[in-house]
């Protein structure tokens, strides 16, 4: 994975979440309604699921105020049963792969538009399983060069005491990968040390990655995300695409 700069794909994310907040914000507020009703706690301090849904909102520069609102909004939420969590996965063009997870209260309506965008895309939506084996679901957190000015070797210590299974340098950030499970503890032990987290979530991160060199191809994969992102009922997008 050396070479790719990561915090760039994190930073052309923010870029389209900025001209998007709203529905950012509304995906977000669905999660903390389900992190609620499954860690069966609106206090974040018994519900480590919830305080990992503050750690996204708080990445994708939610407010504290429209956070707490949120908590409380899902906390009596009578409709959050209705949720569902469906995940997709299949081919986009040259061979790359998708997974898409959703969180839906209409199993047909997202089915359908998850299927259009991958068509659209010159894509296929696949078999459960067909993709997902080429991913490695992790902890990952991303700390930004230009947020944080310690020492690399002291970041690395802290971050392994703390539990992670591997540190890595790129370009422009650093990488901490854990098991998820222990990605709630290490996440907690770098933000009580006061260590700024560009990105701190559960993923799945691609074993290798594709390269697309025509023109049609990049144009038919960014059609397809582009759509996944605006739909309401898909929380996450995972792809092996060499941006």
């Amino acid at each position: 994975m050396s070479g790719h700069s990561k915090f760039a794909n994190i930073k052309h994310k923010k870029e389209k979440n900025d001209a998007a907040k709203g529905k950012i914000f509304t995906k977000i507020g669905k999660e903390l309604v389900v992190a609620i009703k499954e860690g069966g706690s609106a206090d974040p301090a018994n519900n480590s699921r919830l305080r990992d849904v503050i750690a996204k909102a708080k990445a994708n520069n939610m407010p504290n105020d429209t956070i707490e609102r949120n908590i409380k909004k899902a906390a009596g939420d009578a409709d959050a049963s209705n949720y569902e969590h469906i995940t997709y996965e299949g081919y986009g063009p040259g061979g790359t792969a998708i997974i898409v997870e959703t969180l839906t209260d209409n199993k047909n309506r997202t089915a359908s538009n998850v299927k259009s965008a991958f068509t659209k895309g010159n894509g296929n939506v696949g078999t459960p399983g067909c993709v997902s084996f080429m991913f490695d679901r992790k902890g990952q957190i991303l700390v930004a060069k230009e947020e944080y000015e310690g020492d690399p070797d002291e970041l690395m210590m802290q971050a392994l005491d703390a539990g992670a299974e591997d540190f890595a340098e790129e370009e422009d950030s650093y990488e901490i990968l854990t098991d998820p499970d222990e990605f709630s503890a290490v996440r907690l032990a770098l933000e009580e040390a006061g260590i700024p987290m560009a990105q701190a979530e559960v993923t799945m991160i691609p074993q290798t990655w594709v390269e697309l060199s025509d023109e049609k191809d990049i144009q038919n994969i960014q059609k397809t995300l582009d759509l996944l992102d605006d739909d309401d009922d898909v929380q996450d997008v995972y792809h092996n695409w060499d941006m």
